[in-house]
């Protein structure tokens, strides 16, 4: 059966220069010195760090730690967030790029001018962005001023069952947003270790004919980091199977729906489809 869910060849977006190609793919951090201007440092290849005095002082290294801290344990990763740094981010494919929050409307100028991004999906809750600080209106508001749709589908940090249930909705969200073809889509959580690869993962399995752990270390590659394998499990078992007797996925082995048969996927990208109507 041909995969109608790949995308056509007339939906890639000129990038000015990122190439996702043989070249090592760029992870990109840039915010503001702390004199407010634009400043950029690089390290190794296609590393691009900025200072952001957005957390500086005591108060905002504690914040960093305290959530660090949560992170490692719920996520049992080692990767840490680093707020003080400024917005970075990775290139996944010619139209999905993963990262962490925007601090600022200059992100959203940096996204739209230097990335071509048309779309972001934000997965933060307010108490999220509240606690970073951030004038989550302003950044809205400067989406609106040059043409960038920001929508928002949360889901609860390092919860996986909250990530399982909020899954569906996301990748439909993202697919919706890719398909229209007019520009990348920035998928960002608060860090973008967690919930936005999770999404960006599950869609590359439900919509990019691949199976999960192709679909997983294709994106961990790229942008290390360690997203919920078993919730993106979960969710698609909840997609997949439709049986109101089915068994709990709590009792399915280790790596089930790790998977999927072509019928499964196309039942299960129909009913993402058909969560935008809802």
């Amino acid at each position: 059966m041909a995969n109608t869910s790949r995308l056509p060849t007339s939906c890639v977006i000129p990038t000015g220069g990122v190439s996702t190609g043989n070249r090592k793919p760029a992870v990109v951090a840039i915010g503001c010195s702390t004199d407010g201007s634009r400043s950029r440092r690089r390290s190794g290849v296609g590393l691009v760090l900025c200072r952001s005095s957005s957390t500086a002082g005591a108060g905002g290294a504690r914040k960093m730690e305290d959530y660090n801290t949560a992170m490692k344990n719920i996520m049992r990763n080692p990767y840490e967030y680093h707020h003080d740094l400024g917005m970075n981010y990775a290139v996944i494919t010619d139209n999905l790029i993963v990262g962490s929050q925007p601090q600022k409307p200059e992100d959203i100028d940096h996204l739209k001018n230097e990335e071509k991004v048309a779309y972001i999906l934000c997965l933060q809750q307010d108490k999220d962005i509240e606690y970073w600080g951030i004038d989550f209106q302003a950044i809205v508001s400067r989406c609106k001023d040059l043409g960038i749709q920001h929508i928002r589908r949360p889901a609860v940090d390092f919860d996986p069952d909250s990530l399982r249930s909020q899954l569906p909705k996301a990748v439909s969200a993202l697919e919706w947003a890719i398909s229209q073809c007019k520009g990348r889509v920035y998928v960002h959580c608060t860090a973008g270790l967690g919930r936005a690869p999770a999404v960006a993962i599950t869609y590359m399995y439900w919509f990019n004919n691949m199976d999960l752990n192709t679909a997983y270390d294709k994106l961990t590659s790229i942008r290390p980091c360690g997203p919920n394998k078993r919730a993106i499990r979960a969710a698609t078992y909840d997609l997949a199977k439709n049986d109101p007797w089915k068994e709990p996925f709590e009792n399915l082995p280790e790596h089930a729906f790790e998977g999927i048969a072509d019928w499964e996927r196309k039942l299960i990208q129909e009913r993402v489809r058909a969560l935008r109507k809802a």
